[in-house]
């Protein structure tokens, strides 16, 4: 097929993809992709290009698929690199297509406007894609090859640069399916008879599931519940299973109650997780040595953990062969398995004192399987990660990479792709910051978002870890905007919870409404959590 031009063609690709929305910057060089996608489909124009990809980044999530970013050349996909770096870590499926100078001044570093040196190679190094279109016959087929890269396991951002030239030519497109080698890993079937045969001789086994575990829903959920296991969960593993089912303990790998289990099991299975630093407490998370990993990613399998049992494939085949040898656990410990549950959740609602009267609000207002976008900021680190269930992992989006200001991005993009249910972003007044003129972005669309914002007057994590490291703060206390005024500024509607009783009325009215909502939780009104808040991190000291 003959496109006018590249931003005809990219409509037809994505609507090929079914992406509806897709979220940049207008520019000189990507003027002709900008105008077609808001004259054929939804164009969102944030405020700036890092926003750009996290919201396509939680439009993708939120819809299980994939979303969609324009940037321009040079600065702007700089901008955008930070948070290609958070798709990629996530695994989380980001079509960034970006533009290029003129196809004749490439690589000339002759100063053109926009220029910068190997910009290929930086997409490529935060990328799980990256290509350049090399002339108007190719477009179309590098864009299919970028979304399959993007779509599949373990995924993770594709970018493809477009000469400015290149995007106003006549477009000739050859419509087809990338092609593919078809192969899939397979377990070595020595590694799958043994553990299946660990599996049917345990009495005491655990699961824990990661990011890869969500793709393997019904098969997770089928060897749980043969087993009578208990369910530990890394961060992006939650609502694998839903969290309300009485054998998820869910992301508490390290507290004591769970390292005591981990200390007594006999068997456990790891499905699709990398046992990121923050979630063993820095590596020091002791695991059974009778450990089955099941991962796509071959380089996984006995990175930080040695395994017994090395079952290299997806997880959705792979459990299956399990759980036909799976027996039940001994009634004592999947009992014991609630008690902890119980016990973990008990202890974490009584340690964040009165922040627990926002994430009971939340969770009784909460539609089931609401998306809830989490900013890195304490009451996320602490309740927010673990606390309030989430019961369909497309609800559970957050900047797996940790970095600060991502939250409200990602919660846009969400509310965006889910428009018949209310997305909440919680942040703190240090994270926010980071994108404030997103608030414009949040006025302008008006998606069904409620964006509680945690005050404590500057980046309380780095504070508490001062304090409790050092004697003297630097650079954790910052001037923190009037949020009521600074809402009016920008045409949101505001409310305040300063104590417990508040936040039931004001989280359910702020629900209730039909566009966005700033609520701003006062924490030196509210009062402070019981313990400060420090990350698991290793700090040396003297």
């Amino acid at each position: 097929m003959t496109y006018r031009n590249g931003g005809d063609l990219l409509v037809a690709v994505l609507k090929e993809l079914g992406i509806d929305t897709v979220f940049g910057i207008v520019s000189v060089h990507n003027l002709p992709l900008v105008e077609a996608v808001d004259r054929e489909l939804r164009f969102v124009p944030v405020r700036h290009e890092a926003t750009a990809v996290n919201a396509a980044d939680g439009y993708g999530r939120a819809r299980g698929g994939l979303g969609c970013a324009l940037t321009s050349t040079g600065t702007g996909a700089g901008n955008a690199a930070g948070s290609l770096v958070e798709a990629l870590a996530s695994g989380t499926s980001v079509l960034h297509v970006t533009g290029q100078i003129e196809s004749r001044y490439l690589g000339e570093g002759r100063g053109f406007i926009h220029e910068t040196r190997d910009q290929l190679g930086m997409l490529a190094a935060v990328s799980a894609y990256a290509a350049t279109v090399p002339d108007a016959a190719s477009a179309g087929r590098l864009l299919r090859e970028a979304a399959a890269a993007a779509l599949a396991v373990p995924g993770g951002p594709a970018s493809v640069e477009w000469p400015v030239d290149l995007q106003y030519a006549a477009q000739q497109d050859t419509q087809g399916t990338p092609a593919s080698d078809g192969a899939s890993a397979v377990p070595d079937p020595a590694e799958l008879a043994g553990a299946r045969a660990l599996l049917a001789a345990a009495r005491r086994p655990l699961i824990w599931a990661g990011g890869g575990a969500n793709r393997a829903r019904p098969q997770l959920l089928a060897l749980l519940e043969a087993t009578g296991a208990g369910l530990i969960t890394s961060n992006s593993g939650r609502g694998s299973v839903p969290e309300d089912h009485p054998q998820v303990i869910g992301n508490f790998a390290t507290t004591p109650a769970v390292r005591s289990l981990l200390a007594d099991a006999d068997a456990l299975v790891t499905v699709g997780t990398h046992f990121r630093s923050n979630e063993t407490a820095d590596y020091g998370l002791e695991l059974p040595g009778a450990h089955v990993q099941i991962d796509v990613d071959g380089a996984a399998l006995g990175r930080v953990y040695p395994v017994r049992h090395a079952l290299h494939g997806d997880a959705a085949r792979v459990l299956p062969s399990l759980t036909g040898a799976a027996v039940p656990a001994d009634p004592a410990w999947t009992a014991r398995v609630g008690a902890v549950r119980d016990e973990v959740r008990a202890a974490l609602r009584e340690g964040i004192g009165p922040q627990a009267a926002v994430c009971d609000a939340l969770a009784a207002a909460l539609p089931r399987g609401a998306v809830v976008a989490r900013d890195v900021t304490i009451p996320s680190s602490t309740w927010g990660n673990r606390l309030l269930p989430m019961h369909d992992p497309r609800a559970n989006v957050f900047p797996r990479g940790g970095g600060i200001g991502q939250g409200l991005g990602m919660g846009i993009g969400a509310a965006l792709a889910r428009p018949d249910e209310p997305t909440v972003v919680v942040a703190g007044d240090g994270g926010l910051a980071v994108h404030l003129g997103e608030l414009l972005t949040l006025a302008q669309e008006r998606p069904r978002l409620l964006l509680l914002v945690f005050n404590d007057g500057g980046y309380g994590v780095l504070r508490n870890t001062q304090d409790r490291y050092s004697d003297r703060r630097s650079g954790v206390d910052l001037h923190t905007p009037d949020f009521a005024g600074l809402s009016a500024a920008c045409g949101l509607p505001y409310a305040r919870i300063a104590a417990e009783a508040d936040a039931d009325g004001v989280i359910r009215d702020a629900l209730a409404a039909d566009g966005p909502v700033l609520v701003e939780v006062d924490l030196a009104a509210l009062g402070p959590m019981k313990t400060p808040f420090t990350p698991p991190v290793s700090i040396p000291t003297a």
